[in-house]
């Protein structure tokens, strides 16, 4: 009875002793790894890739994928800069996130009502966004002509040892969570990503709860992008480089499917925790940036093939 319930344990809980034992592991591996400087830092790093993760999440629950979000993270963050410039903070950070919001209800009425692959749709939006970010700029990158302002403490500032836009991120992941498990909506999601099919026959809009899964991500997105331009008091046409094959892993790591239907925004967290530790950490012990990229490739095979062989037993179960 004992080891049966030890094996309960580690199934359910599996993602959140990965993390320690991760985390350990670096722990022993490097001095500089275990001291508190270091931990702050990683819990500020994994802001940006938090936060684009709980929007990216509904988007994979509800059976799709995104993977404009790093040229969206790209154009919100050099228009974020150039607007708090002319306009002010305030202005900047409202219209920063309605362009996320605006990117991301474009891509879900593609999707959504029209019924394109998310793939594809999001693959020219990627092209699209990253051009806008390019022909604003000129190409060139954008800074703030005073970093002694109030929003660089948005990406810089700490409540007492605390990151600021760790808090942020926190109380981001909160709501997502509450709008995930207790709403309505949430429950939406998770059926139309189960079998959209049925959901319509049953009278759930499925064209709009898709939708809505894509605004999420943009308005996420948009939320990052101030963030990370908060934090460098200025921004790069390409910064969001990348960012969606990031942002997709930690997803995945956090256990929620490929295939729709089932996912926790909570376990995303742990997720995002894991990759922030495997890129600091790899960082502390010196490995090469390809040897990274290898490692990070082979973990997300890794992730998708225990989800493919999870549903495939369950099947057979059935």
């Amino acid at each position: 009875m004992g080891s049966n319930k030890a094996i309960a344990v580690i199934k359910k809980q599996g993602i959140v002793i990965a993390m320690v034992i991760i985390y350990l592991l670096f722990a022993v591996i490097s001095q500089q790894f275990r001291t508190m400087t270091n931990f702050l830092l990683i819990i500020r790093q994994i802001t940006t890739i938090g936060v684009m993760a709980a929007g990216m999440t509904f988007v994979i629950i509800g059976g799709n994928f995104d993977v404009s979000v790093g040229s969206l993270l790209s154009l919100c963050g050099v228009v974020c800069i150039s607007l708090h410039e002319s306009m002010g903070p305030i202005p900047a950070i409202l219209i920063t996130v309605l362009i996320g919001m605006l990117s991301g209800a474009v891509s879900g009425f593609l999707v959504g009502y029209l019924k394109l692959n998310s793939m594809i749709v999001t693959l020219g939006m990627m092209n699209i966004l990253q051009a806008v970010a390019l022909m604003i700029t000129r190409g060139r990158n954008v800074y703030m002509a005073d970093e002694r302002v109030w929003f660089t403490q948005i990406g810089q500032g700490s409540l007492g040892v605390i990151p600021i836009s760790t808090i942020i991120m926190i109380i981001f992941f909160a709501v997502m969570a509450v709008i995930l498990f207790r709403s309505k909506y949430g429950h939406h999601v998770l059926s139309v990503g189960g079998n959209a099919e049925a959901c319509h026959f049953s009278g759930i809009n499925d064209c709009m709860v898709i939708l809505k899964t894509f605004v999420l991500s943009g308005l996420s997105t948009g939320v990052a992008a101030i963030m990370l331009a908060s934090r460098g008091a200025g921004a790069q046409p390409t910064m969001g480089e990348s960012y969606e094959f990031d942002v997709i892993t930690a997803v995945i790591l956090g256990g929620t499917s490929l295939k729709g239907g089932e996912g926790n925004i909570l376990y995303t967290l742990i997720g995002v925790g894991i990759l922030g530790i495997l890129k600091n950490g790899f960082v502390i012990v010196g490995l090469p940036s390809y040897i990274q990229w290898i490692t990070q490739c082979l973990i997300m095979i890794g992730a998708v093939y225990l989800d493919i062989h999870s549903k495939q037993k369950k099947g057979g179960r059935s």
